[in-house]
């Protein structure tokens, strides 16, 4: 509910704050988000749900239900653990192996909502959050507040690659800016690339030396393809320089 009421929200400011944008995706751009909707809101959840859980059964028949965690700690191993396990993933992502899988994403040229889930269709499958979050529903004898930490990072996400980042001279900045990636932040790793790779928390790239901290907003970011709807689909073979150059 979270999510889905976050994905309402946002989508509604979009659509009255950057009407004029929207208007200009073109027809690829929307069946890319729209698709990719399809597969994150839907297809990985009930993967997550159902055959991941039988996977699990029957490779760790005696861990079902059997990790007893307090609620606060299982919602900090979802929430910052598991995010620190993301910032790899996603530099793997950035990678010679990895971006293959992840270019379409950064063919996203304005940032709003539907962005968040512009990828190629199987590429989801590469996201540590697809079997780390099932195995830690398996194990948990209590997953509630986990999955609360799993819905606040899924509901963050949709933030981040939305328009309404806090203005820089807001108290709400002030509190937010020093440890919560800001939807400016994750602007800028549209734009450069190589920085701000922490889903969550500023303190992965900080210790990594990969933080990029700006109060404004890139001027550009995106990059274009070249590529069929179903290569960038299916199979995006041809990679394209995913390195950017710094403003």
């Amino acid at each position: 509910m979270v999510v889905f009421g976050t994905f309402v929200l946002l989508i509604g400011f979009t659509a009255w704050h950057s009407w004029a944008e929207l208007q200009q995706k073109t027809l690829n751009d929307w069946l890319l988000d729209t698709a990719g909707l399809w597969v994150q809101g839907l297809v990985i959840p009930l993967l997550q749900l159902t055959l991941l859980q039988w996977l699990y059964q029957q490779l760790f028949s005696d861990w079902g239900h059997q990790l007893v965690l307090s609620p606060w700690l299982a919602f900090l191993l979802s929430f910052v653990a598991v995010d620190y396990l993301y910032y790899w993933n996603h530099r793997w992502l950035h990678s010679r192996w990895g971006w293959v899988a992840h270019q379409v994403h950064h063919t996203v040229s304005v940032m709003d909502v539907l962005g968040t889930s512009r990828n190629t269709l199987w590429s989801s499958l590469l996201i540590v959050y697809v079997w780390v979050h099932g195995l830690f529903i398996y194990w948990l004898s209590d997953p509630g507040a986990y999955i609360v930490g799993v819905s606040l990072t899924a509901a963050l996400d949709l933030w981040r690659h939305s328009q309404f980042g806090p203005a820089s001279s807001g108290r709400l900045h002030g509190w937010f800016s020093p440890w919560l990636v800001l939807p400016q932040d994750h602007g800028w790793h549209h734009r450069q690339g190589e920085c701000n790779f922490g889903a969550n928390l500023k303190l992965w790239d900080r210790l990594h030396g990969t933080l990029h901290q700006s109060d404004q907003w890139p001027s550009t970011l995106g990059q274009a393809s070249g590529l069929s709807l179903w290569r960038q689909l299916i199979y995006p073979r041809a990679p394209f320089i995913h390195r950017h150059s710094l403003d």
